[in-house]
């Protein structure tokens, strides 16, 4: 297991590439899912210093919340409610620039500005997803669908 993240202080893309190897590295070999899905919140935090990363985890119909790194977060989203609910039940990685713009946005905190949402798939399901928000407007970008599209489907393979 690696003890520490070594991250470059360069660009977005150059911190995604460095990350991505140290987290499969950080799970390698811990078969439990809390583990895994805590400390990968925790990577995302602190290597981009993101406002509130975390997991929600489909159980019986719903969201339910898992490990996340930020402030107190809602502990249940409806299938097709606020950008959580609606990724999962598009099946697909949603962008909000503008939280305050989105219909039905859920709003755990105001602080939050913008926002993404990544499905996690098994066996082609939706199993949970990941969301990512900033209290920056407009913070997240193509690149960071890229990368945390990938990160996601490691994730869907590999831990659950």
């Amino acid at each position: 297991m690696a003890e520490e993240l070594i991250i470059a202080q360069t660009s977005k893309e150059e911190k995604y590439k460095t990350l991505l190897p140290q987290v499969h590295a950080l799970c390698a070999g811990e078969p439990n899912l809390v583990a895994n899905l805590a400390n990968i919140t925790s990577a995302l935090k602190m290597t981009f210093d993101f406002f509130w990363a975390g997991f929600y985890l489909v159980e019986n119909g719903e969201l339910v919340l898992g490990p996340f790194q930020g402030p107190i977060a809602c502990t249940r989203i409806a299938y097709g409610k606020g950008v959580c609910g609606s990724s999962w039940k598009q099946n697909e990685t949603l962008l909000v620039p503008d939280v305050d713009a989105f219909p039905g946005h859920i709003a755990c905190s105001g602080e939050s500005k913008s926002e993404i949402v990544v499905p996690i798939r098994k066996n082609g399901q939706v199993i949970a997803v990941l969301d990512v928000d900033s209290n920056v407007l407009n913070n997240f970008d193509e690149m960071d669908a890229h990368f945390l599209n990938e990160l996601c489907e490691w994730v869907g393979t590999h831990c659950f």
